[in-house]
């Protein structure tokens, strides 16, 4: 016997051979497998077995096939099957010999096909079993579970009931993760109910799958009421409930439950971790997120997928772009979500340029971008400022599938908007099918930056036809419409009728109303406001006030509302500029001196003023007197061309735009050197007769350059678009649409 084994080794190739050791009834089972080579192992392992037998006494009629089990043997072969074919060879034999109606043997080519990813094969073969035990049922809904097919799941176990097959504990998890990724609360509910009824209710593995299914659905004080009735809780409990509430908003109490984890002495797996990040990158907390990083490095979790996205992210939330930068570069292969996380970490840090750059270099890496990709993408552009990008942009999402997309394409009204051009915004508002209230507001809000208060107002008025009710950012989009515009009464309609919606004012909203009295020249009303309010009024509420003061020139009232910003925000350079501003507007030069000092003795430093033009499609900067540019020379001709052009046209420079205490000359030549001029000057040495000048600065425009840019655009016959700290300004013919009034 040993000696003919030894000699069946040795010529394990010859399917002939290898055949005449089993009797004709087998032979057709074995002869696929004798074909194939990727089953050898298990052949040698069969054979090995058989060589190890001890020979009985009396074995004259020993023969090797009289112990053979064919479960065990076609479930090696299923263990080591790893392409169709080889599930094609075993269920042919499989009903070739019978054992095709073997429910241990089909639930284990079921879960074979799923391990394959043959989910038509898998449900084929199920689909042909007379009468499927609950370990089939198991298995079939398992592998739709696995495999994200949660409709599918569903469906299997309500055809299991209804065959009268009771459900196992085993059956009950897998129900439940469908229930969590449909995700449909109400028959997770049923589920549940069943879970009582059939004495689940202390399984620890079914009752995490309860504690998922609440957190997904959005229940997460339920999934606290299963979590707080579980006596054996496991890593996954744990795991299930912070992550829970990290996905549902509350990430200290996601953050709360982990110490509580750690003081059970319960150890944390890199899922739980991955919570843990998250909260504390939502309560931008990154000297404790530091720490678990530390954890992570200590268990050697340091290069988990999941992980680096976490971290990549939370420093990147956190402002060490850097930082996050080293965790992207690491990554040999990132997926989309870790290119979202730096690219959102850059666009919203103040890093546009490289936010820009990242997705230009994902594109031509053809790494497949996703909604967040290029909503972050868009933010970043409109940071730029810059149009010529932004209809690159444009152009980009017209060409993939989510130009039909109402969330990028709110985040494209946005951009167009914020690069000048609420005409390209408009188009994007009009293709957009399904307007929700954001897309409305997004709309309101840019016709307000821009000022075109009745346009804003048409469009409310259409919203409420469409049948869409407004919300609080519609309100502040409106009241900065009517601000813009100089719409006072309608600015106080629009604020009164917001208790009709069940909207509560906030700060933006009063801060929006002192700024819309007090620009029209109504301080009185303003403060008489703003001492009304049913909120303690903040920094915005006060700085409106002040603003408003400066260009009123009422002293008393601004140093009262600076004494109320210098309280609530001490370090804030702007509010002890605003009141600088104010007293050199009243020739007030020793309390802008005192000033000057209490700012030094505070280190506080006045921020430089800078503007931007974008000529073929870079963007050029300058700031007062400034000498740097390669083209100075020719700068400074064009500006002493236009300062005569100017004077000959009747131009007289408001002197008192000036915040210095200079002589007259001194202020003339002060005010023609201001960054804008700078650039209006560049612009019209660098372009064609015609071609519309794009400015964008840091600071709110001065009178004096706003009156000059007016009689330029006239002059020049060019539309210049000016963006200052609070809304764009379009100059043409001489007109602005601001209508003087900002």
């Amino acid at each position: 016997m040993h000696l003919r084994l030894s000699l069946l080794r040795t010529n394990l190739n010859s399917s002939l051979f290898f055949l005449n050791f089993f009797p004709p009834r087998i032979r057709p089972l074995i002869l696929p497998t004798v074909i194939s080579s990727e089953f050898h192992v298990t052949l040698s392992k069969f054979l090995n077995f058989y060589s190890s037998l001890p020979l009985p006494l009396d074995h004259s009629d020993y023969t090797p096939y009289s112990a053979f089990d064919p479960d065990s043997f076609f479930s090696s072969l299923l263990d080591y099957s790893v392409h169709k074919r080889h599930l094609n060879q075993i269920h042919a034999q499989l009903v070739v010999s019978g054992l095709v109606e073997s429910g241990f043997l089909v639930t284990k080519f079921v879960n074979t096909s799923w391990n394959l990813e043959e989910i038509g094969y898998a449900r084929k073969v199920f689909d042909e079993f007379p009468a499927p035990s609950v370990f089939l049922w198991n298995a079939i809904i398992r592998g739709y579970s696995k495999h994200n097919l949660f409709g599918d799941a569903m469906e299997m176990y309500s055809r299991m009931q209804a065959s009268g097959v009771s459900p196992d504990r085993f059956t009950l998890p897998c129900v439940l993760k469908a229930c969590s990724g449909v995700p449909v609360l109400e028959v997770g509910q049923r589920v549940h109910g069943q879970i009582f009824r059939l004495g689940f209710e202390s399984d620890v593995f079914v009752q995490n799958g309860l504690v998922a299914l609440y957190a997904k659905c959005g229940r997460i004080e339920q999934a606290r009421i299963v979590f707080e009735g579980l006596d054996d809780r496991n890593i996954i409990s744990w795991t299930s409930i912070i992550s829970g509430y990290a996905q549902n908003g509350q990430p200290m109490e996601a953050l709360r439950i982990f110490w509580q984890m750690r003081q059970w002495n319960a150890k944390p797996d890199w899922i739980a971790l991955v919570s843990v990040l998250r909260s504390y990158t939502d309560v931008e907390d990154l000297e404790q997120g530091k720490s678990i990083h530390g954890c992570v490095v200590k268990m050697g979790l340091e290069y988990e997928p999941d992980l680096l996205i976490s971290l990549t992210s939370m420093y990147a939330k956190c402002g060490q772009v850097m930082v996050a930068r080293s965790f992207f570069d690491q990554t040999k292969t990132p997926n989309v979500m870790m290119w979202n996380a730096m690219i959102s970490g850059y666009a919203k840090n103040g890093y546009a340029n490289e936010a820009v750059g990242l997705f230009q270099e994902m594109i031509f890496k053809n790494v497949r971008t996703d909604s967040i990709t290029v909503r972050s993408t868009i933010l970043a552009c409109a940071q730029v400022g810059s149009l010529e990008l932004a209809e690159w942009m444009g152009d980009y999402i017209n060409k993939t599938e989510y130009r039909n997309d109402v969330f990028v394409n709110t985040a494209l009204i946005d951009m167009f908007a914020k690069c000048g051009t609420i005409d390209l915004a408009r188009e994007v508002f009009d293709r957009t099918l399904d307007k929700d209230v954001v897309v409305w507001s997004a709309m309101i809000v840019g016709y307000g930056l821009h000022g075109r208060g009745r346009q804003a107002i048409d469009i409310f008025h259409a919203m409420k036809q469409a049948g869409v009710f407004p919300n609080d950012v519609t309100f502040v989009g409106l009241l900065t419409a009517c601000n813009h515009s100089g719409l006072v009464e309608e600015g106080w309609k629009f604020f009164h009728s917001m208790k009709y919606y069940g909207i509560k004012a906030r700060h933006q909203h009063y801060a929006c109303m002192v700024d819309l009295l007090g620009r029209s020249g109504h301080l009185n009303e303003a403060y008489d406001f703003i001492m009304n309010m049913p909120i303690e009024p903040g920094v915005s509420v006060w700085g409106a006030l002040l603003g408003a003061c400066k260009i009123y020139r009422h002293v008393t009232l601004g140093e009262y509302a600076a004494e109320q910003l210098f309280s609530l925000d001490p370090y804030n350079t702007g509010h002890y500029v605003q009141l600088s501003n104010l007293y050199a507007s009243c020739r007030l030069w020793d309390r802008v001196a005192k000033v000057r000092i209490l700012m030094r003795e505070k280190g506080l430093s006045k921020d430089l003023g800078y503007s931007l033009i974008e000529i073929n499609g870079k963007l050029q900067s300058f700031r007062v007197g400034d000498k740097s540019h390669p083209k100075f020379r020719e700068i400074s001709e064009e500006l002493e061309s236009l300062e005569r052009r100017l004077k000959d046209a009747g131009f007289i420079p408001h002197l008192e735009s000036v915040l210095h205490d200079l002589d007259q000359e001194e202020k003339e030549e002060t005010l023609c050197n201001h960054s804008e001029r700078l650039a209006i000057a560049y612009g019209l040495i660098s372009t064609a007769p015609g071609t519309t000048l794009r400015i964008t600065k840091n600071l709110r425009a001065c009178i004096n350059c706003h009156s000059a840019t007016k009689l330029i655009s006239k002059l020049e016959n060019r539309e210049i678009v000016v963006r200052d700290a609070n809304r764009f300004h379009h100059f043409k013919n001489g007109v602005c649409s601001c209508g003087d009034y900002w």
